[in-house]
């Protein structure tokens, strides 16, 4: 029989091979795997990539420890009744095949729910059932299917960071065979007629030949792999002509070197490649400078109550978290770290966490996962860990919650990138064949030269370095954005919805004066921990302006957003918020209120006078030029006249609006044309936020953190909106040249390499440098941006 490669993991069989289904299989192992796609309806698996598999190993008994509670604690994010989530790394993750498979685990065994790959860190994150699988049985599945995962108790979730060091390797190859084969060039550089030099050339060119070969078998190989898969899945992607130049002057420069025809171009060849990977080098550093900014200091400004040993309410900021801290978590809060529930009725909605909007009640001594949110009443719990700050990033980037706002400038630079490969090897071939007739010997040379120096490096990096140094620059002013598709989103708004309370008022400095029936103690007390479990900002202002010692626990607690809070504590009740609310029958109008009744009967009312934002009416100023401006507010009509006199005569000014009334208003201007802006505190106005073009949640000292917006903008930042509106307008310009300036590199490149006077190894330097220059024209403009930003933002104080 003659030996064939198996159909699952690529690998030559034996002569004594497994014949199955009219396919040659390696092991029954490889078979196995094809027999389950095959029953399950997956073998299209195979048609993605020819033979994309593993070999599965035996794993009989190796992953018995996941049987036992106290590794699963530490293993799994999530674990209550009904589901269990646990992020896995597995190596062999390599292509969409693998990819493909990974999602469509439901398929192999019912029990599991959700399976998400993220292909750049090389993990899958699985959610199932607990009552119909297990860890176990899933990892096992995935070794039977040749995806094996690494586990490691002592280092667990580390493994997927390591440093991968591949790239310097191949730099330091490259770069030393670079050298030698320069050294070894000189004399045919200089064409020096010398005896000896005469007698040893034929040496000298086959140790260049010997230096190259690991250079284009190990330290260019990404580029030749890359291309391959590219051309195979029908796709010329940018490193075809990259690679086809490579593999040309090392094919030509064997061929002159074996004839006796010159001493080829082997110092281009090695020069090509160590300029192409010192510029990825260079990229891939700058790159991670900026991530490396945008996911570990660019805190949320978020801060949740911490109570002393005293009960005194201390409010902190996450990441100041430490074990064993008692910590309050109010309505609609969320939990940012996992914890034991101390005091309080747990009712927790893990839909940040699961993507399934599902209750889940907790006793006293249970334990609770951060990513919940409570949801009736609040609640005492006391911190197992410190705040893990990429958890809360991972929460707020959920895939479950993102809607399809598409990011323009990806579109274009793929489609960029796409034409022109084409564009590229279409002037090389016509340049190729005019020289062939006009000047042979420069033909080859230009062929090379113009697919080196034609490259859309430095168009794909445009977007991404512009966009990712104002992401770190927005993120040390207190702007924190989701992703860097919110800036382009920013750029296009023409019109900004405000919402009113706890966004251009301020809480911290609120005022209020109480008219009506006198509280008695009881109802004091009953008033005071009714407003301590609620986030809203008029609870939080009159929670902090009441005086009670006394803090009781609630029997029963409801809020109804947008209308009011009612709580029982033995045979009490009270309601709290607006007139209808309450049962009154007061209708005046002249300012903020909010209506208190106990037992059924109106006792009276808290008259608010509200303290507008410092700079409010400086900012409104800027923003009218080149925005819609319009305020929506759930309050009544007593601020209108404050209102009109502060800000400008074209802002519109709506009030008695709901949270439904404010979503359907920002719908229904979008579908106008209207591309919206929505500044809401994040709490009543999540679904406004969702809704709009960009939603910015206003942070203020609480806890208030909602998957539904795409920037968190400080409280004491408001009055920078403006400039971060200007900056974002002014990097998409900074996009705009750098695309312009890139263009014009390549014309001018590739009119020098067309016309013969170009050599490739001074095109394999320039190639680099046009990357390095793109990426050092956006970072320095939007540092000079950044500084106006600065600049600006201390004249408004």
């Amino acid at each position: 029989m003659s030996t064939s490669t198996c159909y699952h993991c690529g690998d030559a069989c034996k002569e004594d091979s497994i014949q199955y289904d009219d396919k040659s299989f390696c092991c029954n192992g490889c078979k196995t795997v094809y027999e389950i796609f095959s029953e399950n309806d997956l073998s299209c698996y195979y048609d993605m990539q020819q033979a994309p598999g593993a070999t599965p190993q035996d794993i009989e008994g190796k992953f018995d420890f996941l049987a036992q509670d106290n590794i699963l604690n530490k293993l799994l994010e999530f674990r209550d009744e009904t589901l269990e989530i646990a992020t896995l790394y597995i190596p062999h993750i390599h292509c969409s095949a693998c990819i493909w498979v990974l999602e469509n685990l439901n398929k192999l065994q019912p029990g599991i729910t959700e399976s998400q790959v993220n292909f750049n860190k090389k993990t899958v994150r699985v959610s199932y059932n607990p009552q119909a699988t297990n860890l176990k049985q899933v990892v096992i599945l995935l070794s039977n299917i040749g995806y094996e995962p690494y586990i490691s108790l002592d280092d667990f979730g580390k493994s997927a960071q390591q440093v991968n060091r591949s790239l310097i390797y191949k730099l330091g190859v490259a770069g030393f065979a670079f050298g030698n084969v320069m050294f070894l060039s000189f004399p045919e550089y200089f064409e020096v007629d010398e005896y000896w030099l005469d007698q040893y050339k034929h040496l000298f060119r086959w140790l260049m030949f010997a230096y190259s070969v690991p250079v284009l078998l190990y330290a260019a190989q990404d580029y030749f792999i890359s291309a391959y898969k590219g051309l195979r899945a029908k796709i010329l992607n940018i490193d075809v002509p990259i690679a086809l130049g490579a593999f040309v002057l090392f094919f030509r420069s064997t061929i002159e070197i074996a004839f006796d025809l010159g001493s080829g171009f082997f110092d281009s060849f090695t020069g090509l490649i160590f300029f192409l990977l010192l510029g990825k080098f260079f990229q891939q550093k700058t790159y991670s400078f900026l991530s490396f900014e945008r996911n570990y200091k660019s805190y949320f400004p978020i801060a949740v109550t911490k109570i002393s040993k005293d009960r005194t309410e201390i409010p902190i900021q996450v990441y100041d978290i430490k074990e064993g801290d008692r910590l309050l978590i109010r309505n609609q809060e969320l939990i940012p770290v996992d914890g034991i529930l101390i005091s309080g009725k747990a009712h927790l909605d893990y839909s940040f966490v699961t993507g399934e909007s599902r209750v889940v009640r907790k006793q006293s001594g249970d334990k609770l996962f951060a990513g919940g949110k409570q949801t009736q009443g609040s609640i005492e719990m006391e911190a197992l860990k410190a705040v893990e700050q990429s958890y809360l990033t991972q929460l707020w980037s959920n895939d479950v919650f993102a809607k399809n706002k598409e990011s323009g400038f990806t579109t274009l630079t793929n489609s960029i990138s796409k034409q022109f490969t084409i564009y590229v090897l279409s002037i090389a071939v016509i340049a190729t064949t005019y020289w062939l007739f006009a000047d042979p010997g420069k033909a080859m040379n230009v062929f090379t030269a113009v697919l080196i120096i034609a490259c859309p490096c430095a168009i794909a990096l445009a977007a991404p370095f512009t966009l990712g140094n104002v992401l770190r620059i927005f993120g040390k002013d207190k702007f924190y954005l989701k992703n860097a598709s919110v800036i382009e989103r920013m750029a296009k708004i023409d019109s900004i919805i405000f919402d009113k309370t706890g966004t251009i008022t301020s809480n911290a400095s609120a005022e209020a004066t109480y008219e009506g029936m006198p509280l008695n103690e009881d109802e004091s007390n009953l008033l005071r921990s009714s407003l301590r479990n609620s986030n809203h900002p008029l609870s939080r202002s009159l929670y902090n302006l009441l005086q009670s010692e006394n803090i009781i626990t609630l029997d029963d607690y409801r809020e109804d957003i947008g209308k009011g809070i009612s709580a029982k504590h033995a045979n009490n009740e009270i309601k709290i918020g607006s007139a209808s609310y309450v049962g009154s029958e007061d209708t005046s109008v002249l300012n903020t209120t909010v209506h208190v009744s106990s037992n059924n009967a109106y006792k009276g009312k808290f008259t608010f006078y509200n303290q507008y934002r410092k700079g409010l009416s400086k900012l409104f100023n800027q923003l009218k030029s080149k925005f819609d401006l319009t305020i929506l507010s759930g309050d009544n009509e007593g601020e209108i006249e404050n209102l009109q006199k502060l800000l400008p005569p074209k802002t519109k000014l709506l009030f008695n609006q709901k949270p439904d009334d404010k979503l359907q208003y920002i719908a229904y201007h979008q579908s106008e044309g209207q591309t919206i802006a929505m500044i809401g505190d994040g709490l009543n106005d999540a679904g406004a936020l969702a809704q709009s073009d960009v939603g910015i949640a206003i942070s203020e000292n609480v806890n208030v953190f909602s998957p539904a917006c795409d920037a968190i903008l400080d409280a004491s930042k408001f009055n920078q909106l403006h400039g971060y509106f200007n900056m974002s307008q002014q990097a998409i310009k900074i996009i705009k040249w750098a695309f312009v300036l890139s263009f014009m590199y390549n014309a001018v490149g590739l009119y020098f390499a067309v016309t013969g006077q170009l050599s490739p190894v001074i095109a394999a330097i320039l190639m680099p440098l046009s990357s390095i220059t793109i990426v050092a024209f956006t970072t320095v403009c939007t540092n000079i941006v950044g500084k106006k930003l600065k600049t600006d933002a201390i004249k408004t104080i």
